[in-house]
């Protein structure tokens, strides 16, 4: 009798890899996660026509949501705004404040937790196993980023400047930063089976 998939246990990465994990174990994945996403973040090229500037830290936040998964993923996003908002030189550019939340890019941010927590949920699901849904997976998350960031930068440079401030200039880079996450992906996951020792094989595939 084949399974339902629906009945599956809620696997990631970082799930296949870190079984069992203790509390102290998780929180220090959060903090990396936000760690890494303030390193992507500084990988910043301002543009001279919009306050939005391109920046890795939608690379990160897609990859930290399929890693992680929808909560801790989402989590992990929040972490790293709250650094941001207490001071830590985090945000684009080395920037940081509430200020950052509150003004153009504001919306962006806040997307980023909605793009990881969509993307990790995906991600459990068996998304990421494949690279035509882990890209889809992608694509949804990175809408995510978009519907919350241009309402809120419509606000600053008028809604018939949004969509060239905001969504066009990125298309390409979100393109090539999507198809980069759903390749390594599946990757991951083919090591970890290519990885399993022959005595944890038999619970490695009922979890992969």
């Amino acid at each position: 009798m084949s399974r339902n998939p629906t009945s599956l246990p809620v696997v990631t990465l970082v799930d296949a890899l870190f079984i069992p994990r203790a509390l102290w174990q998780e929180a220090l994945l959060i903090l990396s996660g936000s760690v890494l996403i303030g390193l992507m973040a500084q990988v910043t090229i301002p543009l001279p026509f919009t306050p939005v500037p391109i920046t890795g830290q939608t690379f990160a936040v897609l990859l930290v949501g399929a890693w992680y998964g929808s909560q801790r993923g989402a989590l992990t996003v929040a972490l790293y705004l709250l650094e941001g908002v207490l001071g830590l030189p985090v945000f684009a550019g080395g920037t940081s404040g509430l200020g950052r939340l509150l003004g153009p890019t504001g919306g962006y941010l806040i997307g980023f937790v909605a793009a990881a927590w969509i993307v990790g949920r995906r991600c459990e699901r068996g998304w990421d196993r494949r690279v035509s849904t882990a890209a889809l997976a992608m694509l949804i998350g990175n809408g995510g980023i978009y519907l919350c960031g241009l309402p809120w930068l419509a606000l600053f440079v008028g809604p018939e400047r949004s969509l060239m401030a905001g969504l066009w200039p990125f298309i390409p880079g979100d393109l090539i930063k999507l198809l980069l996450a759903a390749v390594a992906l599946p990757a991951g996951w083919q090591l970890i089976r290519l990885r399993a020792s022959p005595g944890h094989q038999d619970e490695q595939k009922k979890r992969i």
